[in-house]
C-alpha cells in the first residue's frame, strides 16, 4: 500500500506538466543573454506565410501586452501555429524581436538615401532647415504606420539585449550623411563632423520617443525646433570649413 506522505506526493508532481508547453528553451528565454540568431529563413510560400504571420502576432501583441508579458506561446496562439512552427525560424521572443527592430530601422533609413547628398548638404541653412523637419516628420509617419512601429521602438532601447540593433543602425545613417558632407565640405574637420551627426541622429530619434510617449505634444513644433539645433550646428561646421 502507499503510504499517506507518497499518495500526497503525486498530485504535485502531475500538477508540473502543465508547465512544460514548449521545449526546453522556452524556459532559458529570461536567462542570460538571449540568442537572437534567426534559425532559418522560410523558402516556400507557405513558410514565408507562417514567418509573417509569427512577425504580425508579435507585433500586434506588443502594443497589447507589453514586452515583460510577451511570450512565444502567446505569438503562437495568435499566430495559429504550434510552438515547433515558430521554432523552425526563431529560438525565442527576442529573436522576433530583432527582426521587427532590424525591419524598422531598414525602412526609416531607406528614407534617408535619397537625402544624403553633397546637394543637400550646401542648401541654405533655412531650407536645410526645412528638408530636415520634412525628414523628422516623414520617419515618424513611417514608424507609426508600421505594424508596432511604436512599440518596437521603445522595445529596441528597453531591452538591452537589442540595443545594438538601434546602435548599429545609427553608426549606419552616420556614415551615410557624413561621407556627403565631407564632399561637399572637404575642410571640414571629419571627427567633428562624425560626432556632430552621431548626435543628431541620435536627438532626433530620442524627440521621436517622445512624441509616442506624450501625444500632447505639437509634432510640427517638435520637428521645427530639432530641425533648428541640428541645423545650427552644422553651419557652425560649414563655417569652420
Amino acid at each position: 500500500m502507499n503510504s499517506p506522505a507518497s499518495t500526497a506526493a503525486k498530485p504535485a508532481k502531475s500538477a508540473k506538466k502543465p508547465v512544460a508547453k514548449a521545449p526546453r528553451r522556452l524556459a532559458a528565454e529570461e536567462s542570460g543573454t538571449p540568442d537572437l540568431e534567426q534559425k532559418k529563413a522560410p523558402q516556400q510560400p507557405r513558410a514565408v506565410e507562417t514567418y509573417e504571420r509569427i512577425l504580425t502576432a508579435c507585433g500586434d501583441l506588443l502594443g497589447e501586452v507589453g514586452i515583460e508579458r510577451l511570450s512565444t506561446n502567446l505569438i503562437c496562439q495568435r499566430a495559429g501555429i504550434s510552438p515547433p512552427a515558430l521554432y523552425q525560424y526563431f529560438p525565442n521572443k527576442y529573436a522576433i524581436l530583432h527582426e521587427l527592430g532590424e525591419r524598422l530601422m531598414r525602412h526609416q533609413n531607406e528614407l534617408l538615401v535619397p537625402w544624403a547628398l553633397p546637394e543637400t548638404m550646401r542648401l541654405p541653412a533655412d531650407e536645410f532647415a526645412a528638408s530636415v523637419a520634412q525628414l523628422f516628420l516623414g520617419t515618424l509617419a513611417l514608424t507609426e504606420q508600421m505594424p508596432a512601429g511604436v512599440w518596437v521602438t521603445r522595445a529596441l532601447r528597453a531591452v538591452p539585449s537589442l540595443q545594438e540593433v538601434r546602435n548599429r543602425s545609427h553608426d549606419f545613417v552616420t556614415d551615410l550623411l557624413v561621407q556627403p558632407f565631407l564632399t561637399a565640405f572637404p575642410k571640414a574637420d571629419a571627427a567633428e563632423a562624425r560626432l556632430t551627426f552621431r548626435l543628431a541622429i541620435d536627438a532626433l530619434y530620442a524627440a521621436h520617443e517622445l512624441l509616442f510617449d506624450d501625444p500632447r505634444l505639437d509634432a510640427q513644433a517638435v520637428a521645427r525646433t530639432m530641425s533648428s539645433m541640428v541645423t545650427g550646428q552644422l553651419m557652425t561646421l560649414r563655417k569652420v570649413a
